[in-house]
């Protein structure tokens, strides 16, 4: 399936007149970065860990997958900490400049409410088959379950997604959607996940309140030595 007709649902769902959130419409090529540089072949593809304010707080989880974003809302947020199953939904594909989305969707849009850039950074793959040899990332989520490990700046370590039926699948219900668990695997160091409403982006070091009331403002960005992006 081509880029552009995996982004379909994701075009379907927004009007680019209303929201500031990105088409997606960049070739591959140009997109294929993390942090603003240019990435260049053999690099880790990116993740990052975005917090929306909408109807409902949560935390967007997502993975640089064969030229897109593969999603999943996570309503508690990513833990550090083994003990946590965290439950992941998953969502419409992204397009890969998303990572670096933060402001306000108006609302009556889809997704209406404030975005921030809580973690980014880039990740290895590191399913294996059952004789230890690597299974591509794309194949292993197919197959329900795959193993990474983050190198952001917030989150770093191994972790796991893997896909298990709810009551109503099991059930056999035809709306019903596949969810996943999200968890640190090995050893964490158990700092469980920040209250979302402090937390503060990496992207520009504000609070998701912050945002909402000066969207548009000058942003600092943490890695710029001049201190202002």
């Amino acid at each position: 399936m081509s880029q552009k007709d995996e982004l379909r649902t994701y075009r379907s769902k927004r009007h680019f007149d209303r929201t500031s959130e990105p088409r997606g419409e960049r070739p591959a090529a140009d997109e294929a970065h993390t942090g603003g540089e240019t990435r260049t072949d053999g690099d880790e593809p990116a993740f990052v860990v975005q917090i929306h304010d909408a109807s409902t707080m949560h935390f967007d989880f997502r993975l640089e997958v064969d030229g897109v974003l593969k999603s999943w809302a996570v309503p508690k947020g990513p833990s550090t900490d083994p003990r946590d199953k965290r439950l992941a939904l998953p969502t419409e594909d992204h397009p890969l400049d998303y990572r670096d989305f933060e402001g306000v969707i108006a609302q009556g849009e889809y997704g209406g409410g404030t975005v921030i850039v809580w973690d980014r950074g880039t990740y290895r793959p590191t399913s294996h088959d059952k004789r230890k040899r690597p299974v591509p990332f794309g194949e292993a989520l197919d197959n329900g379950h795959a193993t990474f490990e983050l190198h952001g700046e917030k989150l770093r370590g191994q972790y796991a997604l893997t896909r298990f039926h709810g009551r109503e699948e099991k059930h056999g219900s035809s709306g019903a959607k596949p969810t996943w668990l999200l968890v640190r695997t090995g050893t964490g160091n158990g700092g469980g996940t920040p209250d979302p409403r402090r937390a503060r982006s990496v992207r520009s070091g504000r609070t998701l309140r912050q945002v909402a009331q000066a969207p548009d403002a000058e942003t600092w960005d943490p890695h710029d030595e001049g201190g202002r992006a």
